[in-house]
């Protein structure tokens, strides 16, 4: 089956990428900067929001995998819009399933960016394209990065009230393949992780495993988004669920040694070459989310 991905360039999409290649599909990905292909995956060139080089990105596919998001800055370019332009094309290149990656809560808390997420869940819905949509819960490698960012002060603020429940994006990844592979459901899935902390466990975790010293001052954030979470609409208690827990990712075992060549030559789910930050084939994440900047006028 021949897939496009939007936002390959993203988290996600640098997960999604190797495991839509390692299940046979031929795999296209979208991306607003021009970048080569190679044997396996072929890059296009298209603007979301311009719609420019969406049409040819689209033509002859079979499914679709949409990503990219705008993310909570990007006040719903990318999600709403784009997603519209990109409906569009789908329509017209008779694209049969379009997989969406939407966030757990977005029925719940439609504030904001998860309102952006679910109107575009709403336009996907009504498109007349077949739909499956895939609500996950915060991505572990995403957190991961945050608190990288938040280390640089001398102290972590810390809201022992805000529920997380992080999920690893190979495991996401995994579970969107097989959507894609399985068809339209036209229904939406609930993704996360194995276990659900609070944000004192989720800090000091991480400052355990990247060996970090910082003082946590306990805070109480402000705003409706943190007022949802705090309330437990971002986290699900639906029965799929990934196993790989925020320690797990955090201190990564290493891939164990074995007679066979596909099982020695193949990294565990935790390991740092299913990090698509340490990918040295693909250099597909991206800060936003698959986002980029344009960089053809």
């Amino acid at each position: 089956m021949r897939i496009l991905v939007t936002g390959a360039t993203g988290t996600l999409g640098g997960a999604l990428l190797p495991a839509l290649v390692r299940a046979g599909h031929r795999v296209r990905a979208l991306s607003r900067r021009e970048r080569e292909s190679t044997g396996r995956v072929e890059w296009f060139w298209g603007d979301l929001i311009s719609g420019r080089g969406v049409a040819d990105a689209v033509h002859g596919v079979d499914a679709i995998a949409h990503l990219a998001t705008s993310g909570p800055r990007g006040r719903g370019a990318a999600d709403v819009h784009g997603t519209h332009r990109l409906l569009l094309a789908a329509r017209e290149a008779g694209v049969q399933h379009l997989l969406y990656t939407s966030v757990v809560g977005v029925d719940r808390a439609a504030i904001g960016y998860l309102g952006h997420k679910l109107e575009a869940e709403r336009l996907i819905g009504e498109s007349g394209i077949g739909w499956t949509v895939l609500r996950a819960t915060r991505f572990q490698q995403s957190l991961d990065q945050r608190l990288r960012a938040y280390s640089s002060f001398p102290v972590m603020l810390v809201d022992r009230s805000l529920p997380w429940q992080p999920v690893h994006t190979g495991e996401v990844a995994a579970l969107a393949a097989a959507l894609l592979a399985g068809g339209p459901e036209g229904k939406e899935f609930e993704f996360g992780g194995p276990q659900v902390m609070d944000t004192e466990e989720l800090v000091r975790t991480w400052l355990r495993a990247r060996n970090v010293r910082r003082p946590c001052l306990p805070v109480h954030y402000p705003g409706r988004p943190y007022a949802a979470q705090r309330d437990g609409e971002l986290v699900t208690d639906a029965d799929s669920r990934g196993v790989i827990t925020w320690y797990d990712y955090l201190h990564p075992a290493p891939p164990a040694l074995s007679d066979d060549f596909a099982t020695e030559h193949t990294a565990s789910p935790t390991s740092p070459a299913n990090q698509p930050e340490n990918d040295p084939d693909l250099h597909v994440y991206g800060g936003d989310e698959g986002y980029e900047r344009p960089t053809r006028s």
